[in-house]
């Protein structure tokens, strides 16, 4: 297999939301686009929705760019777990930038997916 040269790394964190909360949830959504929208680290990024469940499809230059997200969003991602429950999170991307990851974000329950072979146009 070919080592990839891509540094960039992608996270998906998985919601239930209760319906009781959907509406809330939907405008906090658009709180964290807005937010996220002016950093100069992010390839990516959005909600999808499935039923009562959202994904969060994000994506990011290298480990100090997601870092720098995570400090920027980090209010909004509080009030997301009131809102619903977060009940997945996986960390996707080569071995030496997810090892940058592991030390900052050891307290959440993280699946880390190591890239193995790859490419990024």
């Amino acid at each position: 297999m070919n080592a990839p040269t891509d540094t960039g790394v992608s996270f998906a964190p998985y919601f239930d939301i209760p319906p009781a909360n959907r509406a809330a949830f939907e405008a906090l959504v658009e709180e964290f686009v807005a937010a996220t929208r002016p950093e100069s680290g992010c390839l990516y990024y959005g909600f999808c929705f499935k039923g009562d469940q959202a994904m969060c499809r994000e994506g990011y230059g290298d480990a100090e760019a997601f870092l720098a997200h995570l400090d920027n969003v980090g209010t909004l991602f509080a009030k997301a777990q009131e809102l619903a429950t977060v009940t997945r999170m996986e960390m996707h991307g080569p071995a030496a930038e997810l090892d940058k990851l592991r030390q900052p974000l050891a307290d959440l329950d993280i699946d880390y997916f190591i890239l193995e072979t790859g490419f990024r146009a």
